[in-house]
Parts: structure tokens; C-alpha cells; sequence
């Protein structure tokens, strides 16, 4: 794990950290409500490989309340991020009935115009929403 943090920006505490993952998602085109973060420890990005980290004192989960879905973000988020996509995520789980397969993929379509984001698990099962359901804020 450290080597991939290797040459990584590293902002520590919540309102520096917060601002570090807020500027990502943007520059990414990813929806800045995405990644619901409380108490964070760090945040760290590494500009050549696209890794990206997120530590939190607690695990947290949020309810995107317009798609109805309650999300889990563990204390240690991490993964690569790249323009509209998220690969290789771990720690974060969307809840599925009774089951919380975790989520190892997020893409937003590349035509805004369709507005939809597609989470991916390793289970092969892909739900698909309104990227506004992501919002900041939501």
C-alpha cells in the first residue's frame, strides 16, 4: 500500500482533506456528492498513476435520499480515479436488500446528456442512477 502512495499530495484533517477530494472529483467530472466524508484524517492523490485515498475516523454511511440507496464508506477508502471513472475502488458498499456487495467500479457516461452514473461489483452486478442523485449536497 505504501508504495502506491509513493509521491502522492497529502492533505491532512477534515477541512483540508475535504477540499483535496472536492477538487478531484471535479477535475474528473465526477458528482461532488459522491464521496459523503466525515472526520477525515487524510486524503492523497498521486498525479501519474491516478491513486487516489481517503482515511476517515469512522466507517459512514449516507442515504442518497432521491435513489433511495444507503451507501457504506469505510474508515479506508482507496482507489484509481480517472476522468468520469473510478477503478479498483475498495471500501466503499452499496446496499443490495439484504447483502452489501462492494462496489469496485463507478463510471459517469461520457454523454452529459443521458446524466446516468453506473456502479460496479465484483459480482458482476451493475446498477445504474441519475448522476443529480450525486450531487453535493444530496
Amino acid at each position: 500500500m505504501a508504495a502506491e502512495r509513493e509521491g502522492g499530495m497529502v492533505k491532512k484533517g477534515h477541512e483540508e482533506g475535504l477540499k483535496l477530494a472536492t477538487s478531484l472529483l471535479e477535475e474528473f467530472g465526477l458528482p461532488l456528492g459522491l464521496l459523503p466524508l466525515e472526520k477525515v484524517v487524510e486524503v492523497g492523490f498521486v498525479r501519474n498513476t491516478g491513486y487516489m485515498w481517503v482515511v476517515q475516523e469512522k466507517k459512514v454511511e449516507h442515504s442518497f435520499k432521491m435513489v433511495s440507496k444507503l451507501v457504506s464508506y469505510d474508515t479506508d477508502i482507496h482507489g484509481y480515479v480517472e476522468k468520469k471513472r473510478i477503478r479498483k475502488l475498495k471500501g466503499v458498499k452499496a446496499r443490495e436488500l439484504l447483502l452489501w456487495p462492494p462496489v469496485n467500479e463507478i463510471v459517469v457516461d461520457d454523454n452529459p446528456a443521458t446524466g446516468k452514473i453506473h456502479f460496479k461489483s465484483l459480482a458482476g452486478v451493475t446498477k445504474t442512477f441519475p448522476v443529480e442523485a450525486f450531487a453535493a449536497g444530496q
